[in-house]
This record gives C-alpha cells, structure tokens and sequence, in this order.
C-alpha cells in the first residue's frame, strides 16, 4: 500500500487553513461580482458577456423541483469567488508553504512525480499551480488553466467553451456560467497518444466557500488520453457549493478516460455536471466515486453523436449517515451502431440515501445500437435507503437495451464464515463493501484505488451493530 494512503484519516481533508483573504469577502452573486471578476481576469468582451446573460438566465430559473431538498440551501450566504493571493507558478517549491502542506497531506506531489503526465492544482477560485512534462508538451499537448487559455488560446475556447454544456441548461449551469474561475484547459493534437496520466485537483478551504471550475477537454482524430479529477473541502458545519462543469470534445477514432474522486465534506452541495460529445468511432471512459458531500446531483452525460461512437459509465456511490447521494448517468443515442454500458454501484449507511436516476435516450436514426444499465445497490442497515429511477426512451425497434437493478444486504452467512476464521465483525464487513466495490476501484490507477478503498474503510468505520 502506498504510504500517503495507508495512514490516511478524515482529518487529513477535513482540517482547514486560515483563510484571511475570504474575511470580508462579498457573499452573494450580482451583476458587480461578475463583472468583478472579469476585470480581475482581464477577460476579453465575448468572455463577459456571456457572464452576464449567464447571471440573467440563473436569477430567471427556479430550483430543481425534483431530487433532494435544495431550499435549505442559502445562495446568499455563499462566497462565489476569493483569490488566495498567491500567483500561478509551475515550480512547486514556489507555492506558499501553508498551501504546500495541504496538498502534500493529499500526495499530489508525490502522485505527480510517480505517474503523471501533467498536473493542476486549484485553491479556491485560483490555479496555484500547473505543470506539463516536456515531451507532450513538444508534442503539442496544451494543458493550462482555463484563465491562461482563455487569453492564450482564445479562438479555440471560445468555439467550445459551453456549448457542450449550455447556460440555459439548469439554473446552476447559469451559476456557473456566471461565476466561473479556474479549471483546466486540456488540448490533445491528432493522433496524439497521452501515456500517462494528467491530474487537476480542486480544494476549497474557506468557510462558506464556493468552487466553480472549468473544465475542458478537447482530443482530436485518434489521439488518447486519461485526465484524472479529485477534489475536497474542510468541514465547518456550514454550507459550501460546488458547481463545475465538465466538457469534453472527442473527434473521431479518439479515446478519453475521465476518472474522478469527488469527496467533498458534509458541508457541500456538490452539484456538479458532466457532459461529453463522441463522435464517429470514439470512445468515452466516465470512472467515478461519489462521497463524502451532504448533497450531490450528478449525472455525467454521453451523447453518441457519431456513426460506431461508444461510451461506458462506471460509478461509485457512499451515502452515510445525513448524505443524499442522487447520481447517475445520460446516455443519448444519435447516431448508428453506437454502443453503451452503465454500471452503477452505491451503498448506503446509517439512514445515507443513495439514488439512481438515469437517462437512456435512442434516437429514431440511431439503428442498430446496443445499450445496457446495470444498477447495483448495498444496503448497510434497515434505516437507510435506495432508489432506481431510469428513464428510457427509445425511438425504433432495431436495437438491443438491457436494464438490471439489484438490491442487497450484507450476508449474515457471509459475515459469519468470516468471523470464524478469526476475522473482525467490521473488517467482515470492510471485506464484504470492498468486493461489491472492486469492478470500479480497479479500472482507477493505484494510487487513487488505494485512496478510493481507504475512503470507503473510514466510512465503513463504526458500522457494527
């Protein structure tokens, strides 16, 4: 087991920096922050624009009527954009030593120096730091933040920046057209085949805060790569928003693997989203787990827009105690002879409520495709829940669908010939958790299995009884 991780405990994501440069900080959005933080970025005018008409599509939409509760979400009492007061560098030696100590707790330097290609890392509404290797970059691989892209390559981000994701698609897609800062800009030339790794990791520390990176991802014809996301936030006993947006563009031939860990403290509303175009022949990877937020709403999306494109969605969920994990996928089928597959597992513990929500759309030309969902609960105790909600909807005959949900307990049976060879009631248990969860932990590269297994195990702890 990889040190970082062997000793890992909740208090290395729960414990916080002092935050000075959020006392005072305005709390709320409006027309002058926006505008704020365009000026801050020196944006140019397209750029500020679509702020605006983001901000006003945002204060015209309601809330989610469906899902879990969002009234008891306080938009007004959210920081939406803070600087940390340091400058971007690719030097890690370079980063203030307090930030430094936190992502050293979380490994990213030593992941970076082991397997990775590139890495980001954001503090706040801020990238403290980026770095490349040499040879992709000599290659033509372009892996900046967004803020840097948005200046250095701007016909590019302006032809894709959200028009996979559109402002007008929910009210917090608005939001975060609106108060979008950082993220990840990430360009792969035709043909280019990535071999490792590249990483963006996201922490917020300051109470109240909200985080509204941008991430977007555009591979060309043939070429291969693998972006890894992780992310998490202190808990205060007050709330915190997440709102991101995920886009990515895959030409045709090409093959993207996006991996995620998101575990963001009790305190956030982790309302994220998710979306990728494939077209002829490609192939999209959705990797995901789920934990630690109070509250998360996301379903990573696929639209299969070419001829043969493919798509698989492997997703993990941990609804504990006060949790409401309501995630899932989209999957919509626009083109022939495309393919999916949906696999997703949650768990539920101490009265956690894990829902599957799911959208399988096959279009009236989309013939011959194959498409399949499998949705595979665990529940840990009489007091917590889960749900499966698919919504399929398809359009012709000539296609195969296959849909399966299961529902389970742990064993006694299990549990019981595990103890009487000398084994723990709750590592029994652990055991049991870390089986149903093995087809999504081992397609994550070690590092972040290791991470993804120790999450569940101190989720796990106290389950007893």
């Amino acid at each position: 087991m990889d040190p970082i991780f062997s000793n890992l405990n909740r208090d290395v994501f729960d414990a916080a920096n002092p935050a000075p440069y959020a006392e005072g900080a305005v709390r709320g959005v409006s027309e002058e922050l926006v505008r704020q933080i365009s000026a801050d970025k020196s944006e140019p005018t397209w750029m500020l624009e679509h702020r605006l008409e983001s901000l006003k599509i945002f204060l015209e939409k309601p809330l989610p009527d469906w899902g879990p509760d969002l009234t008891t979400l306080d938009l007004d009492d959210i920081i939406y954009y803070a600087r940390p007061g340091t400058q971007e560098t690719d030097n890690w030696d370079e980063v203030p030593e307090d930030i430094r100590r936190v992502y050293d707790r979380l490994g990213i330097p030593e992941a970076e120096r082991k397997m990775l290609a590139g890495v980001g890392a954001q503090y706040e509404s801020e990238i403290i730091y980026h770095s490349l290797k040499q040879k992709w970059e000599d290659l033509g691989v372009i892996f900046l933040d967004m803020d840097d892209a948005v200046h250095d390559h701007p016909k590019l981000v302006q032809e894709y920046f959200m028009k996979c994701v559109p402002n007008t698609d929910h009210k917090f897609a608005a939001l975060h057209g609106a108060t979008w800062s950082g993220g990840t800009f990430l360009y792969i030339p035709e043909g280019v085949k990535v071999q490792e790794p590249l990483q963006a990791y996201f922490r917020m520390n300051a109470k109240n805060m909200g985080q509204f990176e941008h991430t977007l991802i555009i591979v060309e014809a043939g070429a291969d790569v693998h972006y890894i996301e992780g992310c998490s936030a202190p808990k205060y006993g007050s709330q915190a928003l997440h709102a991101g947006c995920v886009e990515v563009f895959v030409k045709e031939g090409a093959t993207v693997r996006y991996s995620s860990v998101e575990n963001w403290s009790r305190d956030t509303y982790n309302l994220n989203t998710k979306r990728a175009i494939i077209q002829k022949d490609a192939t999209m990877k959705w990797i995901g787990g789920n934990m630690g937020s109070g509250v998360t709403m996301l379903y990573p999306c696929s639209i299969l827009a070419g001829e043969g494109a493919r798509c698989d969605h492997l997703a993990l969920a941990f609804a504990n105690n006060s949790q409401w994990q309501d995630t899932g996928a989209k999957v919509i089928h626009q083109a022939p002879h495309t393919s999916s597959r949906v696999v997703s597992k949650s768990i539920s513990k101490d009265g956690g409520v894990s829902v599957y929500r799911g959208l399988l759309k096959i279009a009236p030309q989309a013939h011959d495709c194959t498409a399949s969902v499998e949705c595979d609960a665990l529940l840990l105790d009489e007091a917590s829940r889960t749900d499966t909600i698919p919504d399929i909807q398809i359009r012709n005959n000539d296609v195969t669908v296959a849909h399966e949900a299961t529902v389970g307990k742990l064993s006694e049976e299990d549990i019981f010939y595990l103890t009487s060879r000398g084994i723990s009631t709750e590592e029994a248990k652990a055991m049991i958790v870390n089986g149903f969860i093995e087809p999504i932990v081992r397609l994550l590269p070690l590092e972040y299995a290791v991470e993804m297994n120790r999450l569940i195990e101190m989720e796990m702890e106290g389950s007893v009884g």
